[in-house]
C-alpha cells in the first residue's frame, strides 16, 4: 500500500478545541434534558406563567417581586385546581427548577455563541461546518420557542401540558444533542479514518435499533406527559393482565396507545422489550464478523447501557416513579441513544457503490 492509499496518512488532525467546545455543548444540552425532566417530575414546569428570552434572566431579588410573581402563578390553573393553598416558600421550591432550566437553555446560547465567534475569527472552521453549527444554532432557538409553546398548553383549562407537545419538546432536544455529536464523530473520523469492510445487515440492524430508540423516547415522553407511569405498578404483567382491559375501551385502539395511560405504558414496555430483542440480534450477529476494535467496542457500549436502562425502567415502575430513579432513566436514555447513533457511524458505508456497468 502506498502512503497515498494509508488510512490516515492524507487525513490532517482534528482540531481538538473545537471537538473539546462540541463535546462540552453537548454536556450542555444533556444536561438541559436531565434537568427538564426533573423539572417535570417535581411538577415545577408551569411555575413560570410567563416567557421574557431577554428580560427574564434574573429571578425576583425581593420580596415585592416574589409576592408579584407568586400572585400571577395564582391566576392560573395549576395553582387554582392543584396547588390551592401553597405558601410562598413551597411555590420557590417549585419555581427555582423551572427557572434552572430555563437559565440553563441560555447558558448554551452563549456556550455557542462566543466560543464559535473566537474559533471563526481564528479560521479555525471550514465553511461547510460553519453551515452544520449556524443549523444547529436554529434548532436551540427553536427549541426554546417550542419548549414556551408547550408550557402554554398547560396554562388554559387543565393544568397539565400536552404530551404531545412535551414529546416534540424532547425529541427536539434529543435530535440537536444527537446532530451535535454525529459532528463530533465526523471531526474525529476525518483524522482515523473508518472500517473498509461493508456489512450491510449490520447497518439495517443498526438503522432498525435507532428508528427503535426514537419511538421509546416519544411514547416515554407519552408515559411522562399522562402520568402513566403512576399506574400499573407491576411487572411483567399490568395488574395481573398482559394487555389491560382499557385498551380497547373507546373506539379506537390507535387511540389508546396514543392517549390513554394504560395504552402508552403498555406500548412503552413492549417497545422497551423489542429494543432489547433486536439489540441482543443485532449484537450475536455482528459478533460473527471480523470487526474493527472500536466497533465492539461500541457494541459492547450499546448493549450495556440498553440492558442497564431496562432495568432502571423496571425498577421506576415498581418503585412508583421515585424522582432520583425517573431522572437516571431519562438520562440513560440520552445515552442510549449516543450509543445506537455511535453503532450506525461505526458500520457507515465509507465507499462510494461500484459503478453500474
Amino acid at each position: 500500500m502506498s502512503s497515498a492509499d494509508s488510512p490516515t496518512s492524507a487525513r490532517p488532525p482534528y482540531d481538538r478545541g473545537v471537538v473539546l467546545w462540541l463535546l462540552i455543548l453537548c454536556g450542555f444540552v444533556f444536561a438541559m434534558v436531565v434537568v427538564g425532566g426533573v423539572t417535570r417530575l417535581t411538577h415545577s414546569g408551569l411555575s413560570m406563567v410567563d416567557w421574557r428570552p431577554i428580560m427574564g434572566v434574573l429571578p425576583p431579588l425581593d420580596e415585592t417581586a416574589w409576592q408579584k410573581t407568586f400572585a400571577q402563578y395564582q391566576e392560573y390553573p395549576e395553582y387554582l385546581e392543584t396547588n390551592r393553598g401553597m405558601t410562598l416558600e413551597e411555590f420557590k421550591g417549585i419555581f427555582y427548577w423551572e427557572y434552572g432550566h430555563r437559565l440553563l437553555g441560555r447558558s448554551v446560547g452563549l456556550v455557542f455563541l462566543l466560543p464559535f465567534s473566537y474559533f471563526w475569527a481564528r479560521r479555525r472552521l471550514t465553511p461547510a461546518l460553519v453551515r452544520r453549527l449556524l443549523f444547529a444554532f436554529f434548532l436551540g432557538g427553536l427549541q426554546g420557542v417550542l419548549g414556551w409553546y408547550m408550557v402554554k398548553s398547560g396554562l388554559v383549562d387543565i393544568p397539565r401540558v400536552s404530551h404531545y407537545r412535551l414529546a416534540a419538546h424532547l425529541s427536539l432536544a434529543l435530535f440537536l444533542l444527537a446532530y451535535l455529536y454525529w459532528i463530533v464523530l465526523d471531526l474525529k473520523s476525518a483524522a482515523v479514518g473508518a472500517a473498509n469492510a461493508d456489512w450491510p445487515r449490520v447497518r439495517q440492524l443498526g438503522l432498525l435499533t435507532t428508528s427503535l430508540v426514537c419511538l421509546q423516547i416519544v411514547w416515554g415522553a407519552f408515559v411522562a406527559g399522562l402520568k402513566a407511569g403512576w399506574g400499573y405498578n407491576t411487572f411483567p404483567t399490568m395488574n395481573g393482565q398482559w394487555v389491560p382491559e382499557a385498551i380497547g375501551a373507546s373506539s379506537s385502539v390507535w387511540r389508546d396507545l396514543l392517549e390513554s395511560g394504560a395504552g402508552v405504558q403498555f406500548t412503552h414496555r413492549w417497545l422497551g422489550t423489542l429494543l432489547l430483542l433486536t439489540v441482543a440480534w443485532l449484537w450475536s450477529y455482528a459478533f460473527r464478523l471480523p470487526l474493527a476494535r472500536r466497533q465492539k467496542a461500541s457494541l459492547h457500549l450499546l448493549a450495556g447501557i440498553l440492558c442497564l436502562q431496562y432495568l432502571l425502567g423496571v425498577y421506576i415502575l415498581l418503585a412508583v416513579i421515585p424522582i432520583v430513579g425517573a431522572s437516571l432513566h431519562q438520562a440513560v436514555g440520552c445515552l442510549v441513544l449516543l450509543a445506537a447513533l455511535t453503532v450506525n457511524y461505526r458500520f457507515r458505508r465509507t465507499t462510494p457503490p461500484p459503478a453500474a456497468s
